[in-house]
């Protein structure tokens, strides 16, 4: 959205826009992502509903304004089922208070989104399942492949001179602990790679290994490759493969 290419596409006004789009949503997801508790969710999204005026849109819409009534209805419905997943302090209809462990609405939106797309896949298992970390907790899938697991990366940024060291050591905690989430989603087998040079800005950089995977304290019997040997070595296997197909295609060709 923000390449600068895409002005020879389109029009100032129309890339101005489309900018302004783009700040707007990058806004939500920040906005979003600080945002915990069922109450503080709440007044979130019902703030966002008012300030794109949605039930009056609804109101537009319908012929029938029991008909928008109905529907606002369930928009409030899903307002409060959303916030009750952000957790925290909540009085149920018997007026009983709960205490659940408070999450991120952002959390709680990634993870509806991956559960959504597993149920419309759940028919078709022979499926790549893209995934952030925080979306992952609570799911798990036969093979897993941890990808790009570098300083900088996971953990984040751990050079930001803005941080105190409280702050910091609080960070690293946060991430060590995704790092368990994202190793145990693994069933069956486990892949954790990382990158020798990657981009940061416009320019690229050596990578070094996160030290979360020396901390996993891997025996030294465990599986370590070098993507690009076993790459060669497929294209290796698979061109063998077809000469041999060729050959006995050329055998068995009935004689003129």
């Amino acid at each position: 959205m923000f390449a600068s290419s895409i002005h020879s596409a389109l029009s100032a006004r129309a890339v101005g826009a489309l900018h302004e789009f783009g700040r707007y949503i990058n806004d939500m997801e920040y906005r979003a992502r600080r945002i915990q508790g069922a109450e503080d969710a709440k007044a979130f999204m019902l703030g966002w509903l008012s300030d794109i005026g949605y039930q009056q849109h609804l109101m537009d819409s319908e012929d029938s304004e029991k008909l928008a009534a109905a529907r606002w209805t369930n928009v409030m419905d899903f307002v409060d089922w959303m916030s009750q997943r952000c957790g925290g302090t909540i009085d149920d209809t018997a007026g009983v208070t709960m205490e659940s462990e408070k999450k991120t609405l952002l959390e709680v939106i990634q993870t509806i989104a991956l559960l959504s797309t597993i149920s419309e896949r759940e028919q078709d298992q022979d499926v790549v399942t893209l995934s952030t970390l925080h979306a992952a907790k609570g799911l798990e899938w036969p093979h897993v492949v941890l990808a790009g697991v570098n300083e900088g990366l996971l953990p984040f940024k751990t050079d930001d001179d803005s941080l105190t060291p409280e702050a910091l050591t609080q960070r690293l905690e946060e991430e060590r602990r995704l790092m368990y989430v994202g190793i145990t989603r693994a069933q069956r087998t486990l892949a954790v790679s990382w990158l020798m040079r990657r981009k940061k800005g416009r320019e690229t950089i050596a990578g070094k290994a996160s030290r979360f995977i020396a901390e996993m304290g891997l025996e030294e019997a465990t599986t370590k490759e070098d993507p690009r040997e076993k790459l060669r070595a497929l294209r290796a296997e698979f061109a063998a493969k077809a000469a041999a197909s060729a050959q006995l295609a050329a055998d068995t060709e009935p004689l003129s």
